[in-house]
């Protein structure tokens, strides 16, 4: 059985962001790590909405003061907030979004709108368990397993 999804049409995104960044703070503390300026920066960037961004789009919406980064410094904040279970990393688009479900182990399906471009995680144990069933038959070991999933969201329908 999978888990939900696209946020509800009377979703507050202010306070899904505050209690998600609250929630990394918290989540990175136990684990003796802390959110820096520029990972803030960044994971804030990524909690905005539920779109996926790339990394020069993330840059660009961030207030640098006047002093804008090389892009290395995005990449390596992008690299630690997917390290740590707070961002994902949508492959077929070369583009990030927030794990609204951080700081537990899941495999995430993600889904995308080709419509209005919102992107989604679930979980869905069977289809993770399936893929690496397949993947072990036919004699490869995966070092990551996530479903992308294109499709129109219910908004868009």
């Amino acid at each position: 059985m999978a888990q939900a999804g696209f946020p509800a049409l009377a979703h507050k995104q202010d306070r899904c962001s505050a209690a998600a960044l609250a929630a990394a703070e918290q989540l990175l503390g136990r684990r003796g790590a802390r959110l820096t300026p520029s990972r803030r920066a960044v994971l804030t960037v990524l909690l905005e909405d539920h779109t996926a961004l790339g990394a020069y789009t993330i840059m660009d919406r961030i207030d640098w003061r006047g002093r804008r980064p090389a892009p290395a410094m995005v990449y390596r904040a992008l690299d630690f907030l997917v390290a740590n279970g707070l961002a994902h990393k949508i492959e077929s688009r070369k583009a990030f979004i927030a794990c609204p479900q951080a700081g537990h182990a899941h495999k995430p399906i993600i889904m995308i709108c080709t419509a209005c471009s919102q992107v989604a995680e679930c979980t869905a144990p069977a289809v993770t368990r399936a893929v690496a069933r397949a993947a072990r038959d036919s004699g490869f070991t995966p070092a990551q397993i996530t479903v992308e999933v294109s499709g129109v969201c219910e908004g868009c329908r």
